[in-house]
């Protein structure tokens, strides 16, 4: 049988769960429009996971596997990424170039500013907790720029190991799922307009899904908005990967330096990594744009494609429900997960501050 049959074969099982999720969670949220379908997909999501597990839990066939899945884990795994890039694709028909030039230009004061705040205070809030350089750094790095993808990127950079790697990626998953909850309610209570809540989302949440997640709650045009700010924004891997990358050489000690075989191949990783760093979806968006924009994507095809776009979100959103393992969060220990939502308020804060002296507001 050939690989690639092998291969569908195996997502299928969580594909359809998710599917059957997402589809439950749309006609929640048409039947309830002010929750919308994201937030249900979330819950219902981590509820079946929830019960999944505990089913293989009692069975014998998951003891000891953590957040395994069984035959639901490559599907949910592929549909809470592959299937919420695609929908971050078809999101750029809404767009034309002038718009993302525009609204990137706009709020990257914003975007720099919560970086920089997000940085620093990693490394004194992390001191006082006590919390690792390197656990300190990936929570940092999380938070500001783009969660797990921005983890990803530095974690070969600063040598972390698996442990802090594991203990970033819950934490800032934690506050994804917070994000997709608290945030909409706090536009809503500060009054924010679509505009506005969609710079919030972009330069305040972590993770792109959770970014598209939140704003798609919100609004359109809010989602519209967070997408372009978190595209801009993914792309301040480039500069940090680099900047961590000549700190840890000047950091390196001379044993290190004298092993000059290895130290060049980590070197020739680390630097084919960099062009490496700005995800294949986030190209597509802006191959979408440019059609959008020379009008090979007619601007009547935009409602239906944000339609589409909207549900794969929910389905991809139901996967991350299910994948979202309570055990490996509770696992992640105190001080981490209190660095990671203390910065995750103060980026929040410093958002809309930063949008207020900036005029955004």
């Amino acid at each position: 049988m050939p690989l690639t049959r092998i291969a569908t074969r195996s997502v299928l099982p969580g594909v359809a769960l998710a599917l059957v999720i997402g589809l439950t969670a749309t006609v929640v949220g048409r039947e309830i429009p002010v929750v919308g379908g994201p937030v249900p997909a979330v819950v219902l999501g981590a509820l079946v996971g929830w019960l999944v597990r505990r089913r293989r839990h009692h069975d014998g066939t998951g003891a000891g596997s953590g957040g395994d899945l069984g035959l639901l884990q490559p599907g949910v795994k592929f549909a809470s990424s592959r299937i919420l890039q695609f929908a971050v694709v078809l999101l750029g028909a809404q767009l034309s170039i002038a718009e993302v030039l525009r609204i990137g230009g706009e709020t990257l004061p914003v975007m720099l500013t919560t970086l920089v705040v997000c940085l620093v205070a990693a490394w004194g809030i992390g001191r006082l907790l006590r919390v690792s350089s390197a656990l300190r750094t990936l929570i940092g790095v999380g938070t500001g720029i783009c969660g797990a993808s921005a983890i990803a990127a530095v974690t070969p950079v600063i040598g972390a190991v698996s442990a802090d790697v594991a203990y970033a990626m819950s934490t800032i998953f934690l506050c994804n799922i917070a994000a997709v909850f608290v945030f909409p309610l706090v536009g809503h209570a500060l009054g924010l307009s679509q505009h506005a809540f969609g710079v919030f989302a972009g330069t305040a949440v972590n993770d792109t899904s959770s970014v598209v997640a939140t704003a798609t709650v919100y609004g359109r045009q809010a989602t519209d908005t967070a997408v372009v700010v978190k595209l801009v924004r993914t792309l301040m891997i480039i500069p940090i990967v680099v900047g961590l990358a000549g700190l840890e050489a000047r950091r390196t000690s001379r044993e290190q330096v004298a092993s000059g075989v290895d130290t060049a191949r980590a070197g020739g990783v680390r630097g084919f990594r960099v062009f490496r760093l700005v995800p294949w979806f986030l190209i597509g968006f802006l191959v979408v744009v440019l059609l959008r924009t020379l009008g090979v994507l007619p601007a009547a095809a935009a409602p239906g494609f944000s339609t589409a776009a909207t549900f794969l979100i929910t389905v991809a959103l139901a996967a991350i429900g299910v994948s979202t393992d309570f055990g490996a969060l509770r696992r992640a220990g105190f001080r981490p997960m209190l660095l990671g939502i203390a910065l995750w308020v103060l980026v929040a804060g410093t958002s809309l501050g930063a949008q207020a002296v900036f005029g955004l507001l």
